[in-house]
């Protein structure tokens, strides 16, 4: 299908974006890369008026150290912060989910801040931001503001953006040697994922210190697995079987073509404990 009819603004500064936003109001969209957007529209899920084209600020296109974090800027395409070797080296589970993100062209085109800003929790990286404990930076009509990654999240496809503001940054602690692992099912290698699982162990003297566990696609916003991590903390490394059995406690996953809820917490329990396990030998 074609998209109804809109016009086309295109944002010169962050801030001018906002200009924008506040201007033409909740008929609006920002427009990044435009995979997550441009589909919807053909199929008249969306219909904005007037799209801003964000696509040129190339300001926010950056990754870098920002003391014990990364600071990553929201327009960074997805081959960026798979191939950055600083990604690599200090946060290795998102350089590393960001490659299994579409397929190139998509991690071409597609960048950091749309895929969290357009908010699917059936997306790679936004249950891996989750388990991050990231933090998002945003600059509206009254300033700049920074949210929790768990406080980011409201609905299905629904964040805490303002109409009049935009993701201008995301910063990710440094993982300093902390065990990491993405697993993720799906049918073919660019489908969605049926359930993803992104875990973060910490350790020390023989025990689990910490574990941070994100799901993707087992509710309408991302998700931590709580009551794995809590039955993880302080305990012995033996204990991950067992405490992968309660990955999925809490959950209600939806039904669709893909998966029954049932299997997908199936696949919630199967994942983490693989996942963990991956973490854990690293």
């Amino acid at each position: 299908m074609i998209p109804l009819k809109f016009d086309y603004e295109v944002a010169e500064s962050a801030q001018h974006a906002v200009e924008l936003l506040g201007q033409h109001g909740d008929e609006a969209k920002l427009l990044a890369g435009g995979h997550s957007l441009l589909p919807i529209m053909k199929l008249r899920l969306a219909a904005p008026t007037v799209l801003i084209d964000i696509g040129r600020l190339n300001d926010l296109n950056y990754v870098r150290e920002d003391g014990d974090k990364l600071a990553i800027g929201a327009m960074t395409r997805h081959t960026d912060v798979e191939h950055s070797d600083l990604v690599k080296s200090e946060c290795g589970i998102l350089a590393y989910t960001a490659g299994l993100v579409g397929d190139p062209q998509v991690r071409h085109r597609g960048t950091i801040g749309g895929s969290l800003a357009h908010g699917d929790a059936a997306s790679d990286l936004p249950g891996v931001f989750l388990a991050l404990d990231a933090e998002f930076k945003i600059t509206g009509s009254g300033g700049d503001r920074t949210i929790a990654a768990a406080d980011f999240f409201e609905d299905y496809l629904m964040t805490a953006l303002a109409p009049d503001e935009i993701l201008t940054e995301v910063r990710v602690p440094k993982l300093n040697g902390a065990g990491w692992s993405y697993r993720k099912f799906n049918r073919r290698a660019q489908d969605w994922a049926v359930v993803g699982v992104g875990a973060i162990l910490e350790r020390s003297n023989g025990s689990i210190s910490s574990a941070r566990i994100g799901f993707t696609n087992m509710a309408s916003v991302p998700v931590r697995a709580s009551a794995t991590e809590q039955a993880l903390s302080g305990a012995s490394v033996d204990s991950i079987a067992e405490a992968a059995e309660s990955a999925a406690d809490g959950t209600s996953p939806s039904s669709d073509i893909a998966a029954s809820s049932e299997f997908r917490q199936h696949l919630a329990r199967v994942l983490t404990k693989r996942a963990l396990d991956e973490a854990l030998s690293r």
